[in-house]
C-alpha cells in the first residue's frame, strides 16, 4: 500500500484535499498537529541534500534572482491586481501575504517525482523561505490595517524553529555522522516522507470548509481568488523563464504555484488577519492540483516540440 501511495503521489495529494473538505472535523482536529509535521517534514527534507552541492546552487545569482520574483515582484503584482478589484483590507492583507509566502517544502520532492531538477528547486525552495520572514514583515507593515503590538520575541523564536533551527540540525548531522550511514537511514525513511505531504491538503483545508459552510457564495470567491492566484504565479514564472528551457520553466512554475501557507502562518499567526486562513484552505485544491496539471502540460510541450521537429 504505502508503494503504491508513493507511486501515484501526485494525484492523492489532491486527493486529500478532496477528502480534508468532505470531513472538515477531522481536518480542523488534525490542523494543530501540522506545525509538527511542518518540522519534521523540513528536516528530513533538509537531511536529504548534499550540503556542498546545494550550497553552491545557492551561491548562484540566478536562485536570488528567482526569489525575488517569487516574493517582491509577485506582492507587488497581487496586490495592484487586489487594488484594482477593491478587495477588502483583511482579504488584500491575505493575498499580499500569500504572495510573499515561501515554496512549500515538499516541491523539490514533486518536482523529482515530475521529472525534473529537484536539486535545483530545493535551492529556490531554501532562498524564497529565507527571504519570507523580511517579506512577511514588509507585508505586516504595509498592509497590517489595525493597531497590533508585535511579539518580536515569539516572531523569532518561530522563525529560529521553523527555518533555521532545521537547516542547523542538518548542517550538524552532516558534519558529525558518515555520509555513508545517512545515506542508508535517509533510504529507509524517504517513502515515509511523501506520507507527510498529504497532512498539509488534509489539515489545511478544513478552514475553507467551515467557510463554505457559512457562506457558500463567500468561500466560491476564495476559491477563484485561491485558484487565480496559482495561475498568475505559475504562469508568470514559466513564462519569466521559458527561454532558459522548457524544464527550468516548469520547475519555476511549480516551486512558484506551490505556497507553505502553514509556515508563514506559523510565523506571523493572527497577525495575519482573518481572511488568510479560510484563503490558505481554498488554496489546497489548486495548489496540489497544479503537480496533476504540469506533468499534463508537460506532456503536451513534449509533443508539440517533437511534432515540430
Amino acid at each position: 500500500m504505502l508503494l503504491f501511495l508513493v507511486r501515484h503521489s501526485l494525484p492523492f495529494m489532491f486527493v486529500f484535499a478532496i477528502l480534508g473538505f468532505l470531513l472538515p472535523s477531522v481536518s480542523l482536529a488534525f490542523f494543530p498537529f501540522l506545525p509538527v509535521v511542518l518540522f519534521t517534514l523540513m528536516t528530513l527534507t533538509l537531511l536529504g541534500m548534499k550540503q556542498n552541492v546545494l550550497i553552491q546552487r545557492l551561491r548562484r545569482f540566478s536562485i536570488w534572482r528567482y526569489a525575488i520574483l517569487h516574493s517582491a515582484v509577485f506582492m507587488l503584482v497581487v496586490g495592484a491586481i487586489g487594488w484594482a478589484l477593491s478587495f477588502e483590507a483583511d482579504l488584500l492583507l491575505a493575498v499580499v501575504a500569500v504572495a510573499a509566502t515561501g515554496s512549500l517544502f515538499a516541491t523539490p520532492a514533486i518536482v523529482k517525482a515530475l521529472g525534473f531538477d529537484s536539486l535545483q528547486a530545493m535551492a529556490m525552495t531554501i532562498a524564497t523561505t529565507l527571504v519570507l520572514p523580511v517579506s512577511i514583515f514588509v507585508v505586516l507593515v504595509l498592509y497590517q490595517t489595525e493597531k497590533v503590538e508585535l511579539d518580536w520575541g515569539s516572531y523569532f523564536i518561530r522563525l529560529i524553529v521553523f527555518i533555521f533551527g532545521p537547516m542547523l540540525f542538518s548542517f550538524l548531522v552532516h558534519w558529525s555522522l558518515p555520509e555513508e550511514s545517512l545515506s542508508r537511514f535517509l533510504v529507509k525513511i524517504s517513502p515515509f516522507t511523501i506520507l507527510l505531504v498529504f497532512a498539509f491538503p488534509f489539515g489545511l483545508v478544513g478552514s475553507f470548509r467551515v467557510l463554505f459552510d457559512h457562506d457558500p457564495m463567500m468561500a466560491l470567491n476564495y476559491f477563484m481568488i485561491a485558484t487565480g492566484l496559482c495561475a498568475v504565479f505559475f504562469a508568470l514564472s514559466y513564462f519569466f523563464y521559458r527561454k532558459q528551457g522548457q524544464d527550468i520553466a516548469l520547475t519555476a512554475a511549480i516551486t512558484s504555484g506551490n505556497r507553505n501557507v502553514l509556515l508563514t502562518y506559523s510565523i506571523a499567526g493572527v497577525l495575519l488577519g482573518p481572511a488568510f486562513l479560510p484563503l490558505a484552505g481554498a488554496l489546497q485544491i489548486p495548489t496540489y492540483l497544479l503537480p496533476v496539471f504540469t506533468r499534463w502540460l508537460n506532456r503536451c510541450l513534449l509533443k508539440l516540440n517533437n511534432s515540430k521537429d
